[in-house]
């Protein structure tokens, strides 16, 4: 799905969210620099595989967190993790570096991304993140993403890091 199709999904299912357009950003450091309508709800993806590359993750959390793979690999009990290539991003989830997004894993027709979510974006707060481009920022209720997510069939967890 590209921007505008996941909008027109997003909306299909009665789910309210606040869009943002914005010059295309790559980086959390990009991110900070523009006027974003709500900072605190921002979130840092990361698109990594485990051992072999027969499992992947999608890691989002807080845009201030640091992310140590290490600890989430061993909270979770998995062999090692490292960063997915663009060609992997690309292939599994339709998405360029820079646009990872939690709504991405709607392009995951095989189911192969289990999604980690940090458990500080509580179920009513809102959380930002791309609509499969990183061209814009759409904020939603976190229950919702979870909603849209669940009723793709991709794994759910969360991390309290």
């Amino acid at each position: 799905m590209n921007k505008q199709e996941t909008y027109e999904h997003l909306r299909s299912r009665g789910i309210e969210f606040e869009i943002c357009e914005h010059p295309a950003v790559y980086t959390m450091e990009e991110v900070a620099r523009i006027e974003l309508p709500h900072p605190e709800a921002e979130a840092k993806n990361l698109f990594v595989r485990g051992h072999k590359k027969l499992h992947y993750y999608l890691i989002s959390v807080k845009g201030d967190k640091r992310v140590d793979l290490k600890e989430i690999r061993d909270e979770f009990g998995l062999r090692s993790l490292s960063f997915a290539t663009p060609e992997e991003l690309m292939e599994i989830m339709g998405l360029i570096p820079g646009s990872v997004s939690p709504l991405g894993l709607l392009n995951d027709a095989e189911l192969k991304v289990t999604f980690f979510l940090d458990s500080e974006f509580g179920d009513d707060d809102l959380i930002g993140v791309h609509p499969n481009e990183n061209t814009a920022s759409i904020y939603l209720r976190t229950s919702d993403l979870l909603s849209v997510i669940r009723e793709h069939g991709n794994q759910i967890r969360r991390l309290d890091l």
